[in-house]
């Protein structure tokens, strides 16, 4: 995915949107990623800077790199300093870190200059975590929400929930980091927890995913119209599963 740029630089367009709707992460992965106490931290592709902040508040500083300067705005109002540019070209200027963290983005980097990159950048015994969520919903539900899909926009998915290319991507992103023999060790971690949203705020999340969003208008208008048809007046019960990869540097 890291060469459709057209998508990967499309969320600035979307921003303050993406920083209402886009869920956060869950405690026990952010005590995860602090475990080894690490005194900075650099947020690859840090958008409105949801990862970063959870980082910040735990007392960590954090440097973002954002492609977008839309998204590095409000990662900026936010109190973050970000670097605009893409992670590959970005001039660290002799800067190491302890803690690496890319959060929905790692799969816009492409994977083996960023694996290579992301080695030089951390300090001995530094850890590199990407990391990504991923929801499913009650099958009755989904099966509509499949139907508006197919009838309005076939040629996209639902990408705020688990389907097949998504959860599935990321084994082969976990052997593709141990294959590199960058790492020490490389592990997968997952993490459970849940949501409900209204269908607004649904309607919301689904807008900001790249191949929605830069749907014609007529056409996104449409299917954002059909999704709400099909969810109707309930809340949409979403069980996620953040998934990680741990990463540690020798």
């Amino acid at each position: 995915m890291h060469t459709n740029r057209t998508r990967a630089e499309s969320f600035g367009a979307v921003a303050e949107v993406y920083e209402l709707a886009r869920p956060s992460y869950p405690p026990a992965l952010v005590d995860d990623l602090l475990a080894g106490a690490p005194a900075d931290a650099l947020d690859v592709g840090c958008g409105t800077g949801k990862a970063a902040r959870l980082l910040t508040q735990r007392g960590v500083p954090v440097l973002g790199v954002e492609v977008d300067a839309r998204m590095a705005a409000v990662a900026r109002a936010h109190g973050l300093t970000v670097d605009i540019g893409t992670f590959e070209q970005w001039n660290a200027a002799g800067r190491q870190f302890d803690l690496i963290v890319s959060g929905q983005a790692w799969h816009w980097i492409d994977p083996d200059a960023g694996a290579a990159k992301a080695a030089v950048l951390l300090r001995p015994g530094g850890l590199l975590a990407p990391f990504w969520n991923f929801s499913a919903v009650d099958a009755a539900l989904r099966a509509r929400i499949d139907a508006a899909y197919a009838r309005v926009a076939p040629q996209v998915t639902d990408r705020s929930m688990a389907r097949s290319g998504g959860p599935a991507t990321i084994p082969p992103a976990v052997e593709q980091l141990r294959a590199s023999g960058l790492f020490a060790n490389v592990e997968h971690r997952r993490y459970p927890w849940a949501r409900d949203y209204t269908r607004d705020e649904w309607l919301a999340l689904v807008r900001t995913h790249s191949d929605h969003s830069t749907l014609p208008a007529g056409q996104l208008a449409a299917l954002l119209d059909a999704v709400g048809e099909a969810i109707g007046d309930q809340r949409v019960h979403a069980n996620y599963v953040t998934q990680a990869i741990f990463a540690r540097r020798d």
